[in-house]
């Protein structure tokens, strides 16, 4: 491989033509970032299935629990690429090479393991006990991968929200078709959007899905 063809892959080309399509594609990406993606199902679940988290008050709910996952698994993750980038380990803050994931997954990995160690110690909730196993999982999967095949972390945060929902579908007694029907909605948008910014190709997509589905139930599997 030249270099021209490196650069072309480590910096890809926007495919979308339109400038409005190519900016809400960025923001998608942006907002369902998988960093976030567990801050956001574990506060989406408390919202929209509150019965497993019954006599947990908002305030409780959120200083306890939203906020030092948010902390663990956001914040220092974020923190930890943007130092990596301004000492150089990195080329782009964006990973678009698989040999600058590598440290990245490796620091994130320490964050999800203390999330997930942290999260059981204090007895949380089945869900996000779950939820903190599953990300962790994810990460050590997706750095397992990475190795051998560059596959979307992106997708595999959205197939760890749709993992999370094969769990409630299993647990919970209330009606999800309206959340999985929403979190299929989700998870293709955020497909599209990573497709559309030409940062992936559709093999990489699907694989991160996948890998985000089955290592979440399988942590359901191993916890319950």
């Amino acid at each position: 491989m030249n270099r021209e063809t490196e650069q072309a892959y480590e910096q890809p080309v926007v495919r979308t033509k339109s400038k409005f399509v190519e900016v809400m594609a960025h923001i998608i990406s942006f907002v369902f970032h998988p960093v976030f993606m567990p801050t956001i199902l574990a506060y989406a679940m408390y919202r929209f299935v509150p019965a497993p988290f019954a006599g947990i008050a908002s305030n409780d709910y959120t200083f306890k629990y939203i906020l030092p996952l948010f902390l663990i698994t956001s914040i220092f993750p974020l923190v930890t690429v943007l130092l990596m980038k301004a000492l150089d380990f990195v080329k782009s803050i964006h990973l678009y090479d698989s040999k600058d994931r590598i440290m990245p997954l490796i620091g994130s990995m320490v964050f999800y393991f203390w999330a997930n160690h942290v999260f059981k110690n204090i007895d949380a909730p089945f869900l996000l006990r779950v939820l903190t196993m599953g990300s962790f999982w994810a990460v050590i999967a997706l750095f397992v991968v990475n190795i051998f095949y560059k596959v979307s972390m992106h997708t595999a945060g959205a197939g760890g929200m749709l993992g999370m929902l094969v769990v409630l579908l299993i647990v919970s007694p209330m009606n999800l078709a309206l959340p999985l029907f929403l979190g299929l909605v989700v998870a293709g948008i955020i497909g599209t959007a990573r497709m559309l910014l030409g940062a992936h190709r559709s093999s990489e997509i699907w694989l991160g899905y996948i890998l985000g589905i089955v290592v979440q139930v399988a942590a359901y599997l191993y916890v319950a």
